[in-house]
C-alpha cells in the first residue's frame, strides 16, 4: 500500500522561505513606485506562502521534532525571521499596523532562538546562507523603524538601532566566515553577501528619517547608510559578472537567495532615495526592480515545474512495486 504523499509545501526544506522573502519585498518595491496592483497581487501571493510555510513550521515543531531541530540549526532556518519581518514591512505599508506589530512580535520572539542554534554551529567556509543571521536581524531593524516612524512610539527606534548595530557585528563575522569560492560555484545564496547589506541599508535609512535622532548621529546615519548601498551594488556587480563567467542554469531552491537580493537591492535604493533625496539612486532601483521581477518570473516558473516532476507518477517504480 502506497503512502498518500502529503501537500507540496511539506517537501520544502527551510530555504524555501526565502521566496516568501522575494516575494515580498518586490511588493514594498513595486508599492514604493505606484505599480500597486502588481504590488497588492505578489503581496498576496507572498502572504498565502508566509501562512502556508508558518502553518508547515509549527506543524514541524509539534508533530516532527527531530526534523525540527535537524533543520533549526542550519542558517536557511532564519529565512522564518526574515521573510515574517518582510511581511510586516508590506503590513505596515497598508496602514495594517495591528498585524505588523504582531509579525514583528513572532519574529522578534524566533529570532533568539534560531540565531542561538545557528551561531553555535558556525565554522570556517560558509555558504553564502551565513549573511541570514544578518538578514534576520535588519529585518527587525527595518520593521520597527518603519513602525517607530508609523506610529510614533519612540523605543521602537531605540530598539531598531540597536538591531541595526547588531546587525552590522553579525555581518562581519559571517564575512569573515565567508567560504570566498562561493562566489563562483553556489548555486544562489551567495547572493545574500550583497542582500544583507541591502536590507542593512533599507533599515538605515528608516532610522535616518526619524525625528528622534538629532545632531552628528543623525548625518553619521546618513553617511553609514549611503556606504551600505554601495557596498551593496558592488556586491551586485561582483556577483552577476561571477554569474556571467561560471553560469549556473540548473535550478536550486537555493535561487529564490538570489531572487530576494536582486529585489532588496531595489527596494533599498528607492528607499534610501527618499530618505536622502538622491535621484540617482531612485532611478537605479526602478532598474534593478524590473530585473528582479524578470528573475521572479523565470524562478517561480522553475519552481513549479520542479515541483510538478517531483510529484508525477513513476510508471516504472509502480510497475517493479
Amino acid at each position: 500500500m502506497c503512502e498518500r504523499p502529503g501537500p507540496w509545501w511539506a517537501e520544502l526544506p527551510p530555504a524555501a522561505g526565502a521566496a516568501v522573502m522575494a516575494t515580498c519585498i518586490l511588493s514594498v518595491g513595486l508599492h514604493l513606485t505606484g505599480f500597486e496592483a502588481l504590488s497588492l497581487a505578489l503581496f498576496a501571493l507572498g502572504g498565502l506562502g508566509w501562512v502556508l510555510l508558518a502553518g508547515e513550521f509549527l506543524a514541524r515543531l509539534i508533530g516532527n521534532r527531530r526534523r525540527w531541530l535537524t533543520e533549526a540549526d542550519t542558517p536557511p532556518a532564519l529565512t522564518a525571521v526574515a521573510a515574517t519581518t518582510v511581511v510586516g514591512v508590506r503590513c505596515s505599508q497598508e496602514g495594517w499596523a495591528g498585524l505588523a506589530y504582531g509579525l514583528l512580535a513572532v519574529a522578534a520572539l524566533a529570532w533568539p532562538v534560531l540565531v542561538f542554534t545557528v551561531v553555535r554551529r558556525w565554522q570556517r567556509r560558509m555558504p553564502g546562507s551565513a549573511f541570514l543571521v544578518c538578514v534576520a536581524t535588519q529585518g527587525l531593524a527595518a520593521l520597527a523603524a518603519t513602525l517607530c516612524l508609523d506610529e510614533e512610539v519612540a523605543w521602537l527606534g531605540d530598539a531598531a538601532l540597536a538591531a541595526f548595530a547588531l546587525g552590522l557585528l553579525l555581518y562581519a563575522e559571517a564575512l569573515f566566515r565567508f567560504d570566498f569560492r562561493e562566489v563562483c560555484r553556489g548555486l544562489g545564496d551567495q547572493w545574500i553577501a550583497g542582500g544583507a547589506l541591502a536590507i542593512s541599508a533599507l533599515a538605515g535609512s528608516r532610522l535616518y528619517v526619524l525625528p528622534q535622532w538629532s545632531g552628528s548621529g543623525h548625518e553619521a546615519l546618513r553617511w553609514l547608510t549611503l556606504v551600505l548601498i554601495v557596498l551593496d551594488l558592488a556586491w551586485y556587480v561582483v556577483l552577476l559578472a561571477a554569474e556571467t563567467r561560471w553560469p549556473r542554469p540548473a535550478y536550486d531552491i537555493r535561487r529564490w537567495s538570489t531572487v530576494f537580493p536582486l529585489g532588496m537591492s531595489a527596494a533599498a535604493c528607492l528607499a534610501v532615495s527618499d530618505a536622502t533625496g538622491l535621484r540617482w539612486l531612485h532611478s537605479t532601483g526602478l532598474v534593478l526592480l524590473w530585473i528582479a521581477l524578470g528573475a521572479w518570473v523565470v524562478t517561480a516558473g522553475a519552481l513549479v515545474r520542479n515541483l510538478r516532476d517531483r510529484r508525477r507518477p513513476n510508471p516504472g517504480a509502480r510497475a517493479g512495486g
